[in-house]
Formats: structure tokens, C-alpha cells, sequence
């Protein structure tokens, strides 16, 4: 069941600060994942959240009925054991929907408190034994993001045909990553970063190494060996919005979206195309049409290129050409907001940095505010229209929404 109550596939959505839970939420979300200071895998590159937020991130979400996902799914320690149940029986009392798990000693002790537990991809799991075996305390199972849609359709099938119950009393159900990064190491599991800059990636802190440059040099003779392309540990991103038919074709009940240290409008643009898309295949509107329309969004925001990762039976990943971005917008940062005048929906910002002009595309961020993308109205200096304002400038326009003083307002440009 979605957000809605409709039994459709659940679209959940990466949070990784404020700004990108209330994206997700106005986008269509029916649910989210996030991570508490530093025992998830994003520890060092998303924001992430405190044990103070965790009443906040519930009630947000339960006013929109969007289920809420706590990731603990990082190496454990003996020293971290304490911290675990801390913070896992804030989870109970804050009312969070579930935590995403894969160290032993999480699941266990979720499952003595009564907190519901859905297992990581850090798990690997490959087939139905090992779905019947973690069915013992899990209720979702996030599978081996190297299975292709054959695969996957064989462990739903068998999930059915074989009444595989979790301790909610209902079929086990099965998650999948639908888009964004992928990793070069097997569901995650790498020790690159860990070698070279001893810093763990099952910690939650990779440097991402793996995205960078590299040469092949034969030690013996020094000869370098010819290679097509230098970022060769470094995938391009996942997309499934072309074959996403296919995908619910499977039998999974939840397509997870990458993304908690990617920025607001990420999640916004993402999560907006592929809510579009699920609901398109339930009304039999689905086409090639609207998947290149989808496709075209999905290119301005943040992505390495796409491919389909393993699902259409890809041996051998496909390998980004550059190090960072290939979206076809960027955004460049312009200031803050002032005050909302609530009676006249007017927006107040000062201009920090960069001139804007009317007609511009622009981007308003912030903690409840969430995501706003618009085009920049007919706007006022002094009291007076203009169709230009420059640096150290304050604009006034007509806004529908309420903006607060502490978000943040961009113009957005052609990468």
C-alpha cells in the first residue's frame, strides 16, 4: 500500500536534511530514509539528523501518511552497542516506522523491543533461502542490487507461491534501488577508501576514491596499458524510469531512490518523475513519449550518466567519463529570505551574491519550506518595478507559497 492506501509499488525517498524530507513529502513520497549522526552509511558525506529529531521527522511525515525508515545498517562494534539501543528505543518511542538493518546485533535487539526491522542491501541476498531465513525478523527485504529482473521476479514468485510470512503476519515484501549512485563493490560492501585513506566505507565514511582518475601500469616492465576511459571504478548512475513497467512487472512492493547526499531539488526533481511514472503504469498511460519527457528532467539535476545497472542482465557496469556531474542545469546561489507578507503573498529575499532578472528560473530552498522551483515574477527595489536587481539588493514579488528567513534563493542556469 502507498501513501494513499492504494496497492501500488511504495516510492521511497533519501532525506538527508529537513530541505529534502519536506521535497520528498511534496513530491509524492510514500516514504523515507534516513540516517542519525554516524552509524548509517552516509555518516560522512549527507547532513544527516539528531536523536532530537526523530519526533519531528515522524510527525511530519504521519500528517502526510508517508512511512519513515531509520538506516543502521553500518559495521557494529562492541563500543557502539550502547549507543544502538539508545538510539533504537527512541525509534519505538518516536514513532519510526521501521529501521533499515543488516549487523546481527541491530536486528536482534529491534526485534526484542518490537521495533519493526527491513534488511539492507549490505546483506546481499541472492535468493529465497535467505529471504525465508531473515523472514524470522524482517517484514522487507532490500536484495542484492546485482540481481537482474529475472532474479528478483523469481524470489517475489517464490515469496507467493511458497506463503513467506514476516513477523507482521503478511508476505514478506521485496525492496529494490530504482535510481541513482551505484557502487563498484558488491551491494556496497568496499574497502577501498578504508586501504587508502583508512577511512571505512562500512563506516559510513568513504572518501569516494573510486570515482576518481586512474592509470593501469605494468610494474614489471613500467609499461602503461591503453585504456578508453580513466574512471574506471566509477559506475554511471542507476535509472530504471525507461523499464520501469518491467520493474513492477516483478513483484516488488518498494522502489528506493538514492540520493540522502544529494541536494533538495534532487529529491524534488527525482521523486517527482518517478511518483509521475508509477502512477502512470496503474492508469495504463505509461508510454515512450512520457519516459523521454522524464528522462529530460531526470538530466538537470545531479547524475554521472545513466544505465540500467544489472537488472537487463548487464555482465560488466557501465563506467562514468568524468568526475562529477553531468546535469544539464546548475544552480548558483543569490540569498536569503527577508519576511513573508502573508495578507499580499509577497516574498522578501536580499541579494548576496549575483544579479537576477525577471524572467529567470529560480530555485527557493529550506528547511519546512522544502523545494520551490518558479520563474522570478515581475519583482520590486524600493518600492519601485524593475526587471533587473544586483548584489546587496533586496526584491519583493508575488510568491504562493510562504517563504521563511532561512531559506535560500538560487538562479538556475544551463550547466
Amino acid at each position: 500500500m502507498n501513501r494513499f492506501g492504494e496497492d501500488k509499488m511504495e516510492l521511497m525517498a533519501p532525506a538527508g536534511s529537513f530541505e529534502s524530507l519536506q521535497a520528498a513529502i511534496d513530491a509524492g513520497a510514500d516514504s523515507i530514509y534516513f540516517g542519525v549522526e554516524q552509524l548509517n552509511m552516509r555518516a560522512k558525506s549527507s547532513i544527516n539528523f539528531t536523536l532530537d529529531d526523530l519526533e519531528e521527522i515522524a510527525q511530519r511525515c504521519n500528517e502526510h501518511n508517508v512511512r519513515t525508515y531509520l538506516t543502521l545498517n553500518t559495521i557494529i562494534y562492541d563500543h557502539d552497542l550502547s549507543i544502538i539501543k539508545t538510539l533504537i528505543n527512541r525509534v519505538k518511542e518516536a514513532g519510526i516506522t521501521a529501521i533499515i538493518a543488516s549487523d546481527q546485533a541491530v536486528i536482534h535487539y529491534a526485534k526484542t523491543v518490537g521495533v519493526e526491522i527491513h534488511i539492507s542491501t549490505q546483506l546481499n541476498i541472492t535468493n529465497i533461502e535467505t529471504v525465508k531465513f531473515y523472514s524470522l525478523f524482517a517484514d522487507t527485504m532490500v536484495l542484492s542490487r546485482e540481481l537482474s529482473l529475472g532474479q528478483v521476479k523469481k524470489i517475489a514468485d517464490a515469496i507467493k507461491e511458497e506463503n513467506v510470512i514476516g513477523p507482521n503476519g503478511k508476505l514478506i515484501e521485496l525492496e529494490i534501488f530504482g535510481h541513482g549512485a551505484l557502487c563498484m563493490a558488491v551491494s556496497g560492501k568496499c574497502y577501498l577508501s578504508l586501504h587508502t585513506q583508512n577511512s571505512s566505507a562500512n563506516r559510513g565514511a568513504c572518501v569516494q576514491n573510486c570515482r576518481r582518475t586512474y592509470k593501469v601500469i605494468d610494474i614489471e616492465d613500467g609499461h602503461e596499458l591503453e585504456i578508453d576511459n580513466e574512471y574506471i571504478m566509477s559506475p554511471k548512475d542507476l535509472c530504471t524510469v525507461n523499464f520501469l513497467d518491467q520493474v513492477i512487472d516483478t513483484g516488488v512492493k518498494v522502489l528506493k531512490i538514492e540520493g540522502r547526499a544529494r541536494a533538495p531539488e534532487y529529491v524534488h526533481t527525482v521523486i517527482g518523475v518517478y511518483r509521475e511514472a508509477i502512477d502512470a503504469y496503474y492508469s495504463g498511460r505509461y508510454s515512450e513519449e512520457k519516459v523521454n519527457e522524464w528522462m529530460k528532467r531526470l538530466d538537470t539535476v545531479y547524475n554521472r550518466g545513466f544505465w540500467s545497472g544489472y537488472y537487463l542482465g548487464q555482465k560488466l557496469g557501465e563506467w562514468a567519463d568524468t568526475p562529477g556531474s553531468k546535469a544539464t542545469q546548475k544552480k548558483v546561489y543569490l540569498g536569503k529570505g527577508v519576511h513573508y507578507f502573508s495578507k499580499s503573498k509577497v516574498a522578501h529575499f536580499r541579494l548576496e551574491s549575483q544579479s537576477v532578472k525577471v524572467g529567470d528560473p529560480i530555485l527557493i530552498t529550506g528547511p519546512t519550506t522544502g523545494v520551490i522551483e518558479t520563474v522570478l515574477p515581475p519583482m520590486r527595489v524600493d518600492n519601485k518595478e524593475v526587471k533587473k536587481a544586483d548584489r546587496g539588493q533586496d526584491i519583493t514579488f508575488e510568491l504562493d507559497q510562504i517563504i521563511r528567513p532561512s531559506d535560500k534563493i538560487y538562479k538556475l542556469v544551463e550547466a
